[in-house]
């Protein structure tokens, strides 16, 4: 049901089941711990669901002081890319509220989240890839190549050192290469959890990244792989830079 319907409530299953919600949520958390799917909130969630909200609720307080801290990075009046993904859309609407920027988007979720603020946005067009709430595709590569911006946000969904930055959806990593094709400041904004993944197509190379924004949930595995990560710019003579943003409990 969760695979079929991309995120059930606690309260759903409890009554379609007709257990208490009790039982539901010991039997969620075996399912989570057995990695058959992922808890968000008071719902379960498929593991590789693309829904932007859904993903927002997983870890949600992370994500918003990864989002916060990636907004003090930008300053009024500049004009930046931000791509997709849970972390990004936090960012964009931190960046609404505090800053005055012009926002140029592939992400319609984003573009909505906003459209009661008073930044502007510059929501580019393509196909709609309805799952993700993004465009993509040629006509999308063929604006961002027509539009200028002085740093881009962008998500990934896995990295080790043998591969780089990797994504999990071949259309959407194009529209991240095309990005970095720009060669304004590009940005990974990630939780830790993408560390040590691995998935089809590559964002990249490294050499095009400037900035690595995670978490400190990092395992000493991923810190070795981050260090890996300031080691190849080293050789390539691009230097990286890696914020490793600690957590804390949010009021």
């Amino acid at each position: 049901m969760v695979i079929d319907q991309g995120r059930m409530s606690v309260a759903s299953l409890a009554k379609t089941t007709g257990v208490s919600e009790v039982t539901i949520r010991q039997d969620l958390n075996l399912l989570e711990k057995k990695n058959y799917l992922r808890r968000a909130h008071g719902y379960a969630v498929p593991l590789d669901s693309e829904d932007v909200e859904t993903r927002m609720m997983n870890n949600y307080s992370l994500k918003r002081q990864l989002a916060d801290f990636a907004a003090t990075l930008v300053n009024d009046g500049e004009t930046i890319f931000i791509e997709n993904g849970s972390c990004n859309a936090l960012l964009a609407r931190a960046l609404a509220e505090q800053k005055k920027i012009t926002l140029i988007t592939v992400s319609s979720y984003i573009a909505h989240l906003l459209k009661d603020t008073d930044c502007e946005v510059v929501l580019l067009g393509g196909i709609y890839q309805k799952k993700s709430e993004s465009m993509v595709g040629p006509l999308t590569r063929q604006f961002i190549q027509q539009v200028h911006f002085s740093k881009a946000f962008i998500g990934i969904d896995g990295f080790l050192p043998e591969t780089g930055f990797t994504s999990r959806d071949m259309m959407r990593a194009d529209v991240v290469n095309t990005v970095l094709e720009k060669g304004s400041e590009a940005i990974v904004l990630t939780d830790s959890s993408k560390f040590g993944a691995m998935h089809p197509y590559t964002l990249g190379p490294v050499s095009r990244i400037n900035r690595v924004i995670t978490d400190d949930g990092l395992s000493e595995l991923a810190m070795q792989q981050i260090q890996q990560i300031q080691q190849i710019q080293q050789i390539q003579d691009s230097g990286v830079q890696v914020n490793i943003v600690k957590q804390f409990p949010l009021e």
